[in-house]
């Protein structure tokens, strides 16, 4: 929740090469206070059923630039384990990009939902609402 100090995020991932959820994806928080500054881990979370990450670490007052780190690698290995049961081994990894980090700046008193689309060769964000 964001108050006049502070800004909040939250995320969910989409996997677009299902069109559904990604579930078990972990996703750590960072925020630093100025673009000089060092960055301080928040802790972190992974997506729900539903793609969501609902519990990430509340950002710290003066917080502004976040990033969120995907761990999108072993989510993949694990789709693409289950899908070779029943098919043959289609590719030699499970992700051309292993994890995706996405830094933007915040403003005290705003949210900022920032949605992932993902799939095995390429990812996109925006800023949702």
């Amino acid at each position: 929740m964001s108050t006049d100090t502070t800004a909040s995020v939250s995320t969910h991932i989409l996997d677009t090469s299902i069109g559904r959820p990604a579930e078990g994806v972990a996703i750590t928080l960072a925020a630093r206070s100025g673009f000089e500054a060092e960055w301080v881990a928040l802790g972190g979370s992974a997506t729900d059923a539903d793609g969501r990450c609902k519990d990430l670490p509340a950002l710290p007052e003066g917080t502004t630039h976040v990033r969120l780190d995907f761990e999108v690698e072993t989510y993949f290995s694990k789709k693409q384990a289950e899908a070779q049961q029943d098919a043959p081994r289609v590719r030699d990894s499970g992700a051309f990009f292993p994890e995706v980090a996405i830094t933007f700046a915040v403003t005290p008193g705003e949210h900022y939902h920032v949605p992932l689309l993902l799939n095995p060769f390429g990812y996109s964000v925006y800023r949702g609402s």
